[in-house]
């Protein structure tokens, strides 16, 4: 049971270019802040710093628009361009509507525009892809962090990669995690009895998306505050990662 949960923005990070340690970056960051990682802390990092870091950027001037992009772009003022982009990142499109696209990204998730961004990018021709495998990404950055840290003991961390996506039939966007390194992305309450004696069947509880979105209350969309240290939930250590909140198709009652 969890009596107590802090929520830390780290601050100082800065513009990220391609080709920078996100592992050091944060870490220097953290030290700055005079905030020590402990076995037991998550992090969680925005997408838009890891993708700038693995070099997932594109410059408009480079693209050359399908016939489709442009037709589906003239009729609702967009950029052939930028509408390109999301077709390319897409393996399946969901839905096309009122200049909305949502669709499916080759990693599976579905959202809109296929993860493709233009915000928070200096320059107003340029977008950011999701990283190509968001779950490496994280374990990337969390084997940097514990090499730095350098104790003998092993730092236990876990890393949650974030990116903000808006809910079928609910207003508003959270942040939910696309990436996940060393804890379970699930807790499983099946077969254990609630306060009432009942046996709970269906009880699933996505605690990476839950972390991922109380991040969000300390780094905010205007802030440049892109990672945030969870301190005092007692979450379960694992190999778990992203791919297990993708909901298989065989379950999936809207597909």
């Amino acid at each position: 049971m969890n009596t107590e949960i802090r929520i830390i923005p780290i601050t100082g990070i800065g513009e990220v270019a391609p080709g920078t340690d996100l592992g050091l970056l944060i870490f220097e960051a953290l030290q700055h802040q005079n905030c020590a990682l402990q076995s037991g802390d998550i992090l969680v990092i925005t997408q838009k710093i890891v993708s700038k870091a693995e070099g997932r950027i594109v410059h408009l001037e480079d693209i050359e628009p399908s016939p489709f992009a442009v037709r589906f772009a003239a009729e609702h003022n967009k950029d052939a361009r930028h509408v390109e982009v999301v077709l390319r990142e897409s393996k399946r499109i969901v839905r096309m509507d009122r200049g909305i696209i949502i669709s499916e990204t080759h990693h599976g998730f579905i959202c809109a525009n296929a993860g493709v961004d233009e915000s928070n990018v200096e320059g107003g021709d340029i977008l950011t892809l999701l990283p190509e495998d968001s779950d490496a990404s994280a374990s990337h950055i969390r084997q940097r962090l514990q090499e730095l840290h350098g104790e003998t003991e092993k730092l236990e961390i876990a890393v949650i990669i974030s990116d903000t996506w808006g809910r079928p039939w609910r207003s508003g966007q959270v942040n939910m995690a696309i990436g996940v390194a060393g804890m379970n992305a699930l807790t499983d309450y099946r077969g254990q009895n609630d306060p009432y004696g009942f046996e709970l069947r269906a009880s699933i509880i996505a605690v990476a998306d839950e972390l991922a979105a109380a991040s969000e209350l300390v780094m905010g969309k205007v802030n440049a505050v892109p990672v945030a240290l969870i301190r005092g939930y007692e979450y379960h250590p694992g190999t778990g990662n992203a791919k297990t909140l993708l909901r298989e198709s065989s379950q999936d009652m809207f597909r």
